[in-house]
């Protein structure tokens, strides 16, 4: 009987335990019985919205070209027997590019100049044999006839030697020819015809292009449909056009509108514009494609969001506002525009508000937040 009650009174004692255990854990003041937290606040980055002038630009993608583009060709015929340059070298208006076999026309000009010499000299006998035909038929000892015949000689003497002298001009002229000059200052590009090669007078390939790109021109096309407002604002002074190279590291280069063309392009519905710009560091090649921005006006006191901060949705355009209990708040809005990194918002949000700019997919309408970085108004 003693081990019996031993071993109900464990039995009795085991249980009591176990009670005291599952009133504990339901106790208030259990630790597992502790009140469920809410949810934990979501880490983001703000900025907040601002009031400031902002540019209003189209763009565009254009072409570089060369402000002045020329073909050099020979305008005699002749061998090819110095180059005076390298490709791609920088050359001067007036320097020696090429040099043509010049002896054929040394010994042309030499008989243009022999035959001068002849027919001045019998100009001079033709003349005073005029001069005393004339004394003659004053004495009447010749008939008219004849001195009509000899003053007739001497004029045509007269306009041999006027073509004489032309002839020896032409000859100096081809001869002048020989020696090939660059037109302007610019880059010369690659040689296509080579030294000891016969060349002929305007052949269709060119010796050599000089491209001229200082200053250098950059041709871009813009909807038609903002050809007035380009007018407009041109007519009160010059446009500033900016141009950037693809993958360059180099801020964008500055330069004016300088041509609207006089016809819109009926296929495209564009109209084509141009730009000059001193390019004095030679950031833009000829043929390179730049991202073209056309500053129209600025426009003041624009309220402007972070364009990180603007998300897309079914119902358009929104942002996450943070409110000032540090919970989020959908907010939709009507964005006017973009330029690099601002969005100017034309409804939806007032100065001051802060709007999140980098960890929105981890937030819901009312999420809580805190502010791990907050961007200063600029």
């Amino acid at each position: 009987m003693t081990r019996v009650r031993r071993a109900w009174l464990i039995a009795a004692v085991l249980i009591a335990i176990a009670i005291a255990a599952a009133i504990l854990v339901r106790s208030p003041s259990g630790s597992r019985a502790a009140a469920p937290k809410g949810p934990s606040a979501v880490t983001v980055t703000t900025a907040p919205i601002v009031q400031k002038t902002v540019p209003f630009k189209l763009s565009a993608i254009g072409n570089v070209e060369p402000y002045t583009s020329v073909a050099v060709r020979a305008r005699v015929d002749g061998e090819i027997v110095a180059v005076r340059f390298k490709e791609g070298d920088p050359v001067k208006g007036g320097a020696v590019l090429f040099e043509l076999d010049s002896r054929p026309f040394v010994a042309q000009l030499d008989q243009a100049k022999a035959n001068l010499a002849k027919d001045r000299a019998q100009l001079e006998h033709a003349k005073s044999q005029a001069v005393r035909y004339e004394d003659l038929l004053r004495q009447k000892f010749i008939s008219a006839d004849a001195y009509e015949q000899v003053r007739a000689t001497a004029q045509a003497s007269e306009a041999t030697v006027n073509a004489d002298q032309a002839a020896v001009e032409t000859v100096q002229l081809q001869l002048g020819f020989c020696t090939i000059r660059s037109p302007i200052d610019g880059i010369a590009g690659r040689i296509q015809i080579q030294q000891g090669n016969l060349v002929r007078a305007n052949d269709a390939t060119s010796l050599v292009t000089i491209n001229k790109i200082v200053p250098v021109n950059v041709t871009f096309s813009v909807p038609e449909q903002n050809l007035s407002d380009i007018r407009r604002h041109q007519a009160a002074g010059d446009l500033i056009v900016q141009a950037h190279p693809s993958g360059a590291a180099h801020e964008p280069v500055s330069g004016r509108l300088s041509f609207i063309d006089n016809a819109a392009d009926m296929t495209t519905g564009t109209i084509k514009l141009k730009a000059e710009f001193a390019n004095t560091g030679m950031e833009l090649w000829p043929g390179q494609f730049v991202t073209v921005a056309l500053t129209l006006y600025e426009q003041k006191d624009a309220l402007v969001a972070p364009a990180a901060a603007i998300q897309n949705g079914p119902n358009g355009p929104y942002v996450f506002v943070v409110r000032n209990d540090n919970t989020a708040e959908v907010r939709t809005v009507k964005v006017a525009r973009t330029e690099g990194d601002d969005t100017v918002i034309a409804s939806g949000l007032a100065p001051g508000e802060r709007v999140v700019t980098v960890g929105q997919l981890r937030l819901a309408p009312g999420t809580p937040v805190a502010e791990a970085q907050r961007t200063k108004s600029s």
